[in-house]
């Protein structure tokens, strides 16, 4: 999307697809979205000035934190991770160190533009996947190696072995036979065996470098062999395996690379999720209490600004916008040490979830639950239909239980609705009539003894 279209109120909007309510909360992700979209149009002695405005987002689990930040993060095409505060501590034990999350974003930077590069040379790829399966179909048309008949050869190289004009040009016409046979589809169910690389090699790592990402595997490069397999498949899973292959190798990595540090500095989006769970007031006190003081003191030059080295270069924390999130259950946004509270100017409170907000969820978001399920069923061949005082029974239900029970926000949605449709979802592949409706009576006879047995529905619900 054409970042200038991103007004806020235009963000704003395209967040109200997928998350119901949380007006504050959506309005405060845009303007810092907005604010880095201008930013980028300063001169560069002004804009290095600028940094972002952090986010702190208070509420309880399940009223869409996470979602806001990742729809943000596709919204404006930039390259997000999740991270849970908690990881990084242990009882006992050092957790993961806080500088793998930088790591992790940059792995999901080269990724995006690596995705993005590949579909623009998808079809000159496409033209050298056809080849490497015409190789297959018709052997002896590239230059084959002779044996070396002495040492001086192997050291020399071997020579190549041509076929004669003839033969030459034998090869040619049933290659080019072979085709138009691929270009119309009449060979798609035909076995080729094809050479490809094995994947998931393990990696070589230096004991205690592992959060580094350092490979050297990677450093080591061409004294490694790598090892190929020759794997037999059909043509038309041969072009699905041969594509992102063929695809990679034409890409410039060094300008992929490039790209994705640049993109990753200046828009990179971090959600670090439960911080109110490395605050003292969480602990018991004690030892605990200064663990979780020291995530809070390990983050803090993360967020302030600077280098970190990764596989692919060093890194610049100082433009990235990190956005956390806590339900600050026990303690409070002020429980944070000073310096990390006031590396997060922007606070917003999430409201919890009501009946009528469950209603909406089910039916007003693009990904809603009940579409899913219509979508799935459709592959049986099912029309799948919701009555209006059904969709309000779910809600009321998976409401009463989240004040019941532990409240889970909307998550309690997809257990409810998983249950009540469980039995179609068995039986589909089966059932002769194909439209269903799934009314409050259908609803009641699923779910309503579960619901108010408080011991069986603390288990199932």
């Amino acid at each position: 999307m054409d970042l200038e279209l991103l007004t806020p109120r235009h963000i704003v909007q395209e967040l109200n697809k997928y998350i119901i309510g949380q007006d504050d909360a959506k309005k405060a992700v845009a303007v810092a979205l907005r604010n880095r979209i201008r930013r980028q149009k300063l001169p560069e002695e002004v804009r290095k000035d600028i940094v972002p405005k952090n986010i702190l987002m208070i509420g309880p689990t399940g009223v869409g934190k996470t979602e806001i930040a990742r729809r943000l993060a596709e919204l404006s095409g930039a390259p997000f991770i999740k991270v849970e505060a908690t990881r990084f501590t242990e009882v006992g034990y050092v957790g993961k160190n806080v500088d793998s999350m930088i790591r992790e974003l940059v792995d999901a930077g080269v990724n995006m533009v690596k995705t993005e590069k590949m579909k623009g040379v998808e079809e000159k790829a496409r033209f050298l996947v056809e080849e490497r399966i015409l190789d297959a179909l018709v052997p002896g048309a590239r230059p084959k190696a002779q044996q070396p008949r002495n040492i001086f050869e192997l050291f020399q190289g071997t020579p190549q072995q041509r076929p004669s004009p003839d033969e030459a040009e034998k090869i040619r016409q049933k290659r080019e036979e072979y085709r138009n046979k691929l270009r119309q589809g009449t060979l798609e169910d035909l076995e080729i065996e094809i050479e490809m690389e094995e994947r998931g090699q393990s990696m070589v790592m230096i004991p205690g470098m592992e959060d580094m990402g350092i490979d050297m595997s990677n450093i080591l490069g061409g004294m490694i062999p790598k090892k190929k397999k020759r794997k037999r498949v059909k043509i038309s899973e041969a072009r699905k395996i041969l594509l992102p292959i063929e695809s990679e190798k034409l890409l410039d990595m060094d300008k992929v690379i490039s790209e994705a540090i640049e993109r990753v500095q200046n828009r990179g989006i971090i959600f670090i999720d439960e911080i109110d769970k490395v605050t003292s007031r969480s602990g018991k006190g004690g030892g605990i209490d200064v663990s979780r003081e020291g995530v809070q003191r390990d983050m803090l030059p993360i967020i302030e600004g600077t280098t970190i080295n990764t596989k692919y270069g060093p890194v610049r924390t100082d433009f990235i916008l990190f956005v956390a999130a806590g339900a600050f259950h026990v303690g409070k946004p002020s429980d944070l040490i000073p310096e990390f509270q006031g590396r997060f100017p922007i606070r917003v409170e999430l409201n919890a979830l009501t009946e009528s907000d469950f209603y909406r969820i089910l039916t007003e978001p693009k990904n809603a639950i009940i579409k899913q399920y219509k979508y799935l069923l459709q592959t049986e061949d099912i029309e799948l239909s919701f009555t209006d005082d059904g969709l309000r029974e779910i809600a009321h239900v998976a409401y009463s239980l989240n004040e019941k029970l532990e409240n889970i926000g909307a998550r309690r949605l997809y257990t409810v609705v998983e249950k009540v449709l469980e039995d179609i979802s068995y039986e589909a592949p089966d059932i002769e009539t194909k439209k269903l409706t799934i009314d409050r009576e259908y609803v009641d006879s699923k779910i309503k003894d579960i619901a108010e047995n408080e011991d069986l529905s603390a288990f199932i619900l």
